[in-house]
Formats: C-alpha cells, sequence, structure tokens
C-alpha cells in the first residue's frame, strides 16, 4: 500500500465517522482531519509524481551523452 493510498483510507474513514456524528463540533473535527489527510495524499503524490519526472528527465539527459 503506497503513502498516499493509506492516507486516502484515513481520509474515507474520517468522512465516515463525521458522516456519524451527532454532535456538530465533532462532525467538524472529522471533517477537518479528513481535509488534511486529503492534502497529505495530494502532496504525495505529486513528490512520487516529480520524482519519476525528474528520473526520466535525468534518464534522457544521459542517454544524450557521448559513449566514451
Amino acid at each position: 500500500m503506497s503513502t498516499a493510498s493509506f492516507y486516502r483510507e484515513r481520509a474515507e474513514q474520517a468522512q465516515r465517522e463525521a458522516d456519524d456524528s451527532a454532535l456538530q463540533n465533532v462532525r467538524n473535527r472529522h471533517l477537518a482531519a479528513r481535509d488534511a489527510w486529503i492534502e497529505m495524499a495530494d502532496k504525495a503524490e505529486n513528490i512520487v509524481l516529480t520524482r519519476e519526472k525528474n528520473e526520466a528527465e535525468k534518464a534522457a539527459a544521459q542517454s544524450l551523452l557521448p559513449v566514451a
């Protein structure tokens, strides 16, 4: 399981807990947690995408170097 997947599962759990909450302040707390988990998942996915892009660019640059 990737880190982003874990974060998304936690966001879904926080949403379910918010839906089940009878008290507004508890609901708000769960919704804030959901939003934080989603933000962390988005950041984790962006890190992976950026790393893959950088590695591809590095590999492309290496292929342009003359063979010694």
